[in-house]
């Protein structure tokens, strides 16, 4: 197994994601392009589904399991954005989700992976 990402990975990775994740636009912006001398753009991630692009990841993560891996459920630990991805995509495709989370996790972030089904 390489560690190297192709071309072909991430073509695989959109149609897996396809449908379940939102769009987000791609925004130009006018002051990091002055700063930087380039044309700078902006991915408007926070206007996803969970609130960030975590969902991306945790989403072609279960997809890419096999049938009998995703029967026995995933597991995650987060403080907040990975964990609420994951019990996302756990929720939508029928996956058992559990997430492990420090105590010192404030309440409305463990609310928001419950929330999600975790």
């Amino acid at each position: 197994m390489s560690d190297v990402i192709t071309i072909d990975d991430i073509r695989r990775a959109r149609q897996r994601i396809a449908g379940m994740v939102r769009e987000t636009p791609l925004v130009h912006s006018s002051t990091l392009s002055d700063i930087t001398d380039g044309d700078v753009y902006l991915k408007y991630e926070h206007l996803q589904i969970t609130g960030s692009f975590k969902l991306r990841g945790a989403t072609n993560a279960i997809r890419a399991l096999s049938a009998d891996a995703r029967a026995k459920g995933v597991i995650g630990v987060s403080t907040g954005n990975h964990g609420r991805g994951l019990a996302h995509a756990a929720k939508q495709l029928e996956t058992r989700c559990i997430i492990c989370m420090s105590e010192l996790v404030p309440a409305n972030k463990v609310e928001a992976i419950r929330g999600e089904g975790a």
